[in-house]
């Protein structure tokens, strides 16, 4: 099979690739390796930062992308000196544009919303929810002649004379099958969250037993490069242990809204103009969904409990990783009515999405019973919650007399509550491909490996994408020049110029 360009990966950044070389006029093929489009871009809350919007002129906020740059590295913090600062450059520079390409591609925002350290809002939230990226690119790649095959797995880089030319892949028949570019292959595969081995050799062996939010993301494309001479930066930057509430088993009408821009519109006209409290059911429903806890359940005293009943660490030290070592990666978090009551309203709130608004125990109650329990007992509440209820009982008791809980209140006042089971997730690696300012894939000689670009997390070479909204928007920005880029070099001399046949 041969085409024009070949991309590796159907997430944002993959597609927002294809969409570029297509545009150019090349013939474009992707492989992806799920049953459907969208990778981790998918899996995200669906937050894009950028400077010099609509809605920020809109706001009446000025904004540039120079202050961009530099409140990157206030979210960079400690870090910031690992930064790759072309990169970052690269990001604020075509922020703006691709927010803008996508709102023409239909795809709606609300906002912007701030986040500290930003000295203005720049944080844009998309509705009604994040597939719509892959909805929108997937429907004007195909109109546009993209070939996507999914359920298509790639094993290695074919390299000829030195230079990319193609992959090995196999479809969904099993059958392997070689695959060649005329002009280039774009590797936008996503991360390694969901891959032992590469978190073991590039972060730590406390990471390796954590669950990845996005359970394909198995770092497929990362060892293809390293196979080939390619390099990884910052590969012990990762973003967990952190702790969640499991997802929903059944999607709420937020998830089931299909992301047309018909449809979307109104909603985020409604959020604009309709008062919190007439849009508060319709946040709740996407809020209470699959986001974590706020510290201060636990800083006001609630207790980790796992599946045995048992506490089994200290609340204020490092829990993430610990209930990642627990009975199934599962635990919940227990309370009583005194404190309980002070998770009704601000400040404690249970979860947050930056921006958009806080959920306190009753939305829980209303929109999460699988994951709310209440009863007068503790040995009730252990049979709402699955769990034996003679440790339970004995782990509140040996809490409460316990020296080391401090100045945390004992948990002794009736009804007793849990939410959970929560697990710990890795939400993202940081890891990726030293690239060029042309996301060209380096070698070990900083030398490009000739025919290979990468983009989104493959691609993210070093840089530090801290705070809501910058992965996202890494993926696009990466995405549309690798794929210009990979579109408009040479094509090699070595590939069949026969059309891509499927």
């Amino acid at each position: 099979m041969v085409t024009d360009v070949l991309v590796i990966g159907a997430g944002g950044a993959g597609l927002a690739a294809a969409y570029e070389a297509a545009k150019i006029g090349r013939n474009v093929v992707i492989l992806e390796k799920n049953p459907q489009p969208g990778g981790s871009t998918s899996w995200s809350v669906g937050s894009v930062t950028a400077t010099n919007t609509p809605h920020q002129r809109s706001a009446g906020i000025q904004d540039s992308a120079d202050a961009h740059f530099e409140d990157l590295a206030l979210h960079a913090g400690a870090l910031a000196p690992r930064d790759n600062l072309k990169l970052r450059r690269i990001l604020v520079d075509h922020s703006s544009d691709m927010l803008q390409w996508l709102i023409n591609l239909g795809v709606v925002f609300v906002g912007p919303q701030e986040e500290p350290p930003h000295r203005v809002a720049r944080m844009h939230n998309v509705v009604p929810n994040s597939k719509s990226f892959a909805y929108h690119l997937t429907r004007h790649c195909k109109a546009m002649g993209v070939d996507i095959l999914v359920n298509t797995r790639t094993s290695g880089f074919i390299v000829e004379d030195g230079r990319v030319i193609g992959v090995q892949a196999e479809g969904p028949d099993g059958r392997k099958r070689r695959i060649v570019a005329r002009h280039g292959v774009v590797l936008a595969s996503g991360d390694y969250s969901g891959a032992e081995d590469l978190k073991r050799s590039l972060a730590s062996e406390a990471v390796v037993p954590v669950e990845p939010v996005n359970p394909t993301a198995t770092g497929d494309g990362h060892r293809m490069a390293l196979a080939i001479g390619a390099r990884i930066i910052n590969g012990d930057i990762v973003r967990g242990p952190i702790m969640r509430f499991i997802p929903p088993t059944r999607r709420n009408l937020v998830q089931r809204l299909p992301p047309a821009s018909a449809i979307a519109r109104p909603i985020a006209w409604a959020m604009k103009h309709l008062p919190q409290k007439v849009l508060r059911p319709f946040l709740m429903s996407f809020l209470t969904t699959a986001l974590g806890p706020s510290p201060d359940l636990l800083r006001q005293g609630g207790i980790l409990i796992n599946q045995q009943g048992r506490r089994f660490t200290d609340e204020l030290g490092a829990p993430a990783a610990d209930v990642a070592r627990q009975p199934n990666k599962v635990a919940w978090i227990v309370m009583d009515e005194a404190m309980a009551s002070k998770f009704k309203q601000w400040p404690f709130f249970v979860s947050t999405a930056p921006g958009v608004a806080y959920a306190y125990l009753k939305d829980y109650e209303r929109n999460r019973p699988d994951i709310f329990h209440r009863a007068s007992t503790l040995e009730g509440l252990a049979d709402s919650m699955g769990v034996p209820a003679t440790a339970l009982r004995d782990a509140v008791k040996n809490y409460n007399a316990s020296p080391e809980r401090g100045g945390r209140p004992a948990l002794n006042t009736g009804p007793y509550y849990a939410l959970g089971p929560i697990k710990s997730y890795v939400v993202f690696t940081d890891g990726g491909l030293l690239v060029s300012e042309r996301l060209e894939v380096l070698d070990g000689n900083d030398a490009p490996i000739p025919g290979l670009y990468a983009a989104g997390s493959a691609g993210q070479g070093g840089l530090l994408l801290e705070g809501h909204g910058h992965h996202l928007g890494w993926a696009f920005v990466s995405g549309r020049i690798a794929g210009r880029n990979a579109a408009s070099s040479p094509a090699t001399t070595t590939v069949s110029s026969t059309p891509v046949s499927i």
